[in-house]
């Protein structure tokens, strides 16, 4: 029989303190993280400042979510304009779908024109108010 082996490797050491909460807030994503600096400054502002640091330098601050979330809205705009193999089904979908883009251009004219009439009652208001204004000093003077 011949000896096993001896075991030549260290022992894989648990991952430390350190690694095991920075896992913990990637799993609970940015706002765990800013939650963590923001608890860092209240109670330590060394640590708050070590965490925004660290948060920048390895892009957690501006890294992926953003981008995630564009190719996410993308590959879903992309399945909306995919056949789905049913003709009848297809036709519902491109119908509903212009019916969809009119009425949405419907609602982005009604809101130009309510910006307009309020931007407009806003400038009416404050001309009023500078003519108001104006006649003002000469009413003191007559009486």
């Amino acid at each position: 029989m011949t000896p096993a082996a001896p075991y030549t490797e260290a022992p894989s050491r648990p991952a430390g303190w350190l690694s095991r909460a920075e896992a913990w807030l990637d799993a609970r994503g940015k706002g765990a993280w800013i939650a963590a600096m923001v608890l860092g400054f209240i109670f330590f502002w060394p640590v708050g400042l070590a965490l925004l640091a660290y948060m920048i330098w390895s892009k957690r601050m501006f890294g992926k979510s953003c981008s995630h979330r564009r190719s996410h809205m993308a590959r879903h705009a992309y399945g909306a304009m995919k056949p789905s193999g049913n003709s009848a089904f297809d036709a519902y979908k491109a119908d509903t779908l212009r019916r969809l883009e009119e009425e949405q251009e419907q609602f982005e004219n009604f809101l130009q024109r309510l910006r307009e009439a309020k931007d407009k009652a806003e400038f009416d208001e404050f001309m009023e108010d500078r003519a108001r204004e104006a006649r003002a000093p000469r009413e003191d003077e007559d009486a």
